[in-house]
């Protein structure tokens, strides 16, 4: 990725997270962390990553962030100096979701393994 691509990635992320904490008060959408913002070479778009506290209520999140990305659009046009403010478009992160999988997996795995080398030193 190019260093200007990164900054403005970084810049992005750092103004919906303003904007979500400061202008959205919107208790419907609840606890929400912007993980990630890649763009597009040409900066016109900008795959957004959130997080949400209440994993429950993901899919309405979601849906309500959809219904109101035209205020956040504007809002950041307002918020950063940009010729062109890219489309935006918003996914939800489910990588601590992956993370707790794995870590679940690895716990069944080391239960397995004291299982057997306790059932080991009994037969010994």
């Amino acid at each position: 990725m190019s260093y200007r691509i990164d900054k403005v990635s970084r810049l992005i992320k750092e103004e919906i997270s303003w904007i979500f904490i400061h202008k959205l008060k919107d208790p419907a959408l609840g606890f929400i962390t912007i993980t990630d913002v890649k763009l597009s070479p040409d900066l016109k778009i900008a795959k957004i990553y959130f997080s949400v506290l209440e994993k429950e209520n993901r899919k309405i999140v979601l849906a309500r962030i959809n219904e109101v990305k035209g205020l956040i659009r504007g809002e950041l046009a307002h918020r950063i100096k940009m010729r062109f403010i890219p489309e935006l478009s918003f996914f939800i992160d489910d990588t601590t979701d992956y993370v707790e999988k794995m870590e679940n997996l690895f716990r069944q795995i080391n239960k397995e393994n004291d299982k057997n080398n306790n059932d080991n030193q009994n037969d010994s």
